[in-house]
């Protein structure tokens, strides 16, 4: 009986042992990775000239001599893209665009989907509006994008841009303007629409450089400069277009024009 003891005894010393080995043995466990990326938001804001834009209150004058007043302006812009060391990744790839009304104040704040990788960026540029690839009919169906659509007769899809207010005639009266920018059309002799224009394009941002540090949001100012969609290179007359420019692309080619400096970044 006794050797049967000291038989029980002697296995459970050893099996402690082996435990207690086995336990001494095990790593501590990997500590949790540090991140290596970061998020971009842009943030929106207007001015006229040197100072914020008023809007539907302040009187202001174009290079062509127009009084105006803006109540609003509404915009897509569309693949986000930055680039680094000559190499450019399109940003947002869960939704491709973002709508920004003036008047709907959380989309003046835009915090990209996308984590990015760290480090120093070259620069930024973006699609205003959409391009004929990506400007399909329909694929809004909420406000307020929804709200943007651009008459299917007129080539579809949505605007680039609703700029909305009244200008001053030489007869002292005041009219509305809707400086709208979406799909051009081609006219025959008789009238009749016989193709389409795409008057997306492409903004290319000087001197929007940026840093994207790991676990942190590097936040930029995108700034629209108003005054400048009807000054350079084109002197834009309010009174040679009229208030609706929707079917005249040949008005809609110098908005386009035009808007090669209208956007740049305050850090």
């Amino acid at each position: 009986m006794m050797n049967l003891l000291n038989y029980k005894t002697i296995i459970l010393i050893v099996l402690a042992a082996i435990l207690s080995l086995a336990s001494s043995c095990e790593k501590d466990p990997e500590p949790d990775p540090q991140p290596t990326t970061g998020k971009l938001q842009l943030n929106f804001d207007f001015y006229n000239e040197a100072d914020p834009m008023e809007w539907g209150i302040k009187k202001y004058t174009n290079a062509a001599g127009n009084e105006y007043n803006a109540y609003y302006v509404k915009f897509f812009i569309s693949r986000l893209t930055i680039f680094k060391d000559g190499e450019a990744t399109v940003l947002n790839k869960f939704h491709n665009s973002h709508y920004v009304g003036t008047d709907v104040a959380p989309s003046l704040q835009w915090t990209i989907a996308d984590d990015i990788e760290k480090g120093g960026y070259d620069s930024l540029s973006f699609t205003f509006g959409f391009n004929d690839e990506d400007n399909e009919s329909f694929m809004f169906v909420n406000q307020p994008e929804v709200n943007m659509f651009w008459p299917e007769e007129l080539g579809g899809g949505y605007h680039a841009m609703q700029l909305d207010g009244k200008w001053r005639l030489s007869n002292d009266s005041l009219t509305g303007f809707n400086f709208h920018l979406g799909p051009g059309q081609v006219y025959n002799t008789s009238g009749d629409i016989t193709g389409f224009i795409d008057n997306s394009f492409i903004v290319s941002i000087p001197s929007s450089d940026f840093v994207i540090n790991e676990g942190n949001t590097t936040s930029l100012i995108l700034r629209m400069h108003v005054d400048k969609w009807f000054t350079s290179p084109i002197e834009y007359d309010h009174n040679t277009y009229g208030g609706s420019i929707m079917e005249i692309q040949e008005a809609m080619e110098k908005v386009v024009m035009n808007g090669w400096d209208v956007f740049s970044i305050v850090k």
